[in-house]
């Protein structure tokens, strides 16, 4: 199949992610204007005869370091992307027009997430697996099921010289989407379903802020910094860095004026103060609880309960398939901070998943390596 990649309008980008069930929220064009140190395209992708058969966000970013005179070199960077074929036969005729079109674009490397599952682990298996002292991993644990296709795309990026890449940070330069998820599917369940779906401690929650009087309401642009209040709060007692308002603003804005629903801001409030407030992102059938937030004053009340059961309801209102908890740590040590989050998702009743995690491919191997050895020492 002859494909060829090149610049298309932001128009036919997101006519094109709608028309898909699902899309992760940072590959709609919007998601651009969230990362304003990144210089953002979109790509196309056309068959031979003219139709658009794949489409991606690239986001560029300078090498960091010293700028010699009249060299750009980029980082192109597509992240959990791009939205393509990704059981195509000819994955190599998909993805070789993409390296040459970001080549000229001067890019000394090019990364990029498949959305492609390889396996997961129901809430049974997960929670025998944080209960198994010899168990270390969540990859070393047995998985409810297993996609032969995923290992089949990875050996396939191998012979084209992709190189899977270590998980990366948040912060700075660091460049990187969890590799491993939580998701409650929704696709063909009511919401008793869902809700009985829920362990006896997220329901016996839920029920503690009904009964408290704990009132969830949906947000605007102006509630932002009282949600960031909380944010702050919680980053400072869960030790991580916090990103500043004006990202929140900025994706507020890029983010509700590509489609209205895009982003949502809820508040739980009890006897006058805000205890609690999330962010819910949707493309399509797909929900993610994005960022959380809360007080420990309180905590009785089981605000962040009340907030959490107020977004899975409108998720399902909206004909959600999968509302996502977004990232986990895949590792099962007791000392690890993370896994009380861990702990939590799973209380969802819902399901760990493995993606495919992300690959390089260097175009300037010089250049590759000094942005691995910046990064180490980060």
């Amino acid at each position: 199949m002859s494909v060829r990649v090149q610049s298309i309008t932001r128009d036919e980008h997101l006519a094109f992610v709608t028309a898909r069930p699902s899309a992760s929220h940072t590959q709609v064009p919007s998601w651009g204007e969230v990362k304003p140190d990144w210089r953002a395209e979109s790509l196309g992708w056309f068959d031979g005869g003219g139709q658009l058969v794949g489409a991606g966000l690239v986001l560029l970013r300078p090498l960091p370091g010293p700028k010699l005179p009249g060299v750009r070199r980029y980082l192109a960077y597509l992240p959990e992307g791009p939205l393509i074929d990704w059981e195509s036969p000819d994955l190599e005729g998909l993805l070789q027009p993409m390296i040459e079109h970001l080549r000229g674009r001067g890019a000394f490397a090019v990364r990029m997430g498949p959305p492609v599952v390889v396996r997961r682990w129901d809430a049974e298996a997960v929670k025998a697996a944080i209960a198994d002292p010899a168990a270390r991993r969540l990859g070393d644990v047995r998985a409810t099921s297993y996609d032969p296709r995923a290992g089949q795309v990875a050996d396939a990026l191998r012979r084209m010289g992709w190189q899977q890449t270590e998980p990366g940070g948040e912060d700075g330069f660091a460049a990187g989407q969890p590799r491993y998820v939580f998701q409650v599917p929704f696709a063909g369940r009511s919401l008793d379903d869902i809700r009985g779906g829920l362990n006896q401690q997220w329901r016996r929650n839920i029920t503690k802020s009904e009964k408290a009087g704990v009132k969830v309401v949906r947000g605007g642009y102006e509630d932002l910094p009282a949600f960031h209040e909380l944010y702050t709060e919680t980053a400072e007692r869960d030790r991580f860095l916090p990103r500043p308002l004006p990202y929140f603003q900025r994706m507020w804005n890029a983010l509700t004026a590509e489609h209205q629903d895009r982003m949502r801001l809820y508040l739980a409030h009890h006897d006058g103060e805000v205890l609690a407030a999330a962010t819910m992102l949707t493309v399509g059938e797909h929900v993610w609880y994005s960022y959380g937030a809360s007080t420990s004053r309180r905590r009785e009340v089981q605000a962040s309960s009340a907030v959490q059961w107020r977004m899975m309801t409108d998720a399902h209102g909206l004909g959600a398939a999968v509302y996502d908890l977004r990232g986990i740590t895949d590792t099962l040590e007791e000392s690890s901070h993370l896994l009380g989050l861990l702990r939590f998702k799973v209380g969802t009743g819902g399901e760990a998943v493995e993606y495919l995690g992300e690959w390089d491919f260097p175009l300037n191997r010089l250049l590759h390596r000094a942005l691995n050895a910046y990064l180490a020492r980060r």
